[in-house]
Order: structure tokens, then C-alpha cells, then sequence
């Protein structure tokens, strides 16, 4: 049976302010959580390395694909996956219209073509 996000969770997430996420260790047990912007596009959420692929936190979220986010009240453990290639447009709008507020030097680390690779799409796996 496939896990998906009921629509309170994608409303609650893609409405948080920020997320925190964890990655799993080899052992199964959590890293710290690291606080982040999160978007909602269609029935996705979404969080972009704000500092290319050499970030730590996405480094390590890459290489372990699973781990846990916390937002909005909500606690989930997921899988993180590549988002599809016609999707970008639609991230990078909701990170515009979420968050434009802190300026075009911020928001600018998380939209246009260098942030398509480091996209992740989070998907719960429990």
C-alpha cells in the first residue's frame, strides 16, 4: 500500500514557516534536526538546499533517502526523492509567494535553474 500525505498534513506542512528534518544514520537513529523553508506544490512538499549540494545536512540526506520531518504539528517519517522535472516552475513559485518577504538576496538561494538539482521532494514512508 502506497503512504501518502492526507491533505491536513500538506496543509499544516506546506503552510509551516519553517521544517525541521533529519536524516537516518546508518544505525537507524536520527542526526539532529536542521530547520529549513518548506513549499507545498500540488500534493507534494518540497525543501531546496539553500547552499548547492555541498550543504552538510543535504549531503547527508541524499546519501541515508530517509529520515523525519517535523512542521506544522506534524511528525513524519519520510523518504527523500527527486522531484520531476516539470514541477521546478511550480516550487519556485511557492517559494516567491511564501517567502519574498525576506528580500531577493534570501529567496534567491532556493529558486531558479541552480536550485533544480538540489530539490527534494518529501514523500512519508509510515
Amino acid at each position: 500500500m502506497t503512504v501518502t500525505w492526507t491533505d491536513d498534513e500538506l496543509d499544516r506542512v506546506g503552510d509551516a514557516e519553517e521544517l525541521q528534518l533529519a536524516s537516518r544514520r546508518d544505525d537507524g537513529t536520527l542526526r539532529p534536526f536542521v530547520t529549513m523553508w518548506v513549499v507545498r506544490a500540488g500534493g507534494d512538499v518540497y525543501v531546496r538546499s539553500a547552499h548547492g549540494p555541498d550543504n552538510p545536512w543535504y549531503r547527508r540526506a541524499t546519501a541515508s533517502g530517509v529520515g523525519r520531518i517535523r512542521a506544522g504539528g506534524v511528525e513524519r517519517d519520510v523518504s527523500f526523492e527527486s522531484a520531476a522535472s516539470d514541477v521546478h516552475p511550480a516550487i519556485d513559485k511557492a517559494y516567491h509567494a511564501k517567502y519574498d518577504r525576506y528580500g531577493p538576496a534570501i529567496v534567491g538561494t532556493v529558486v531558479g535553474a541552480k536550485a533544480v538539482p538540489v530539490t527534494i521532494r518529501l514523500v512519508p514512508t509510515s
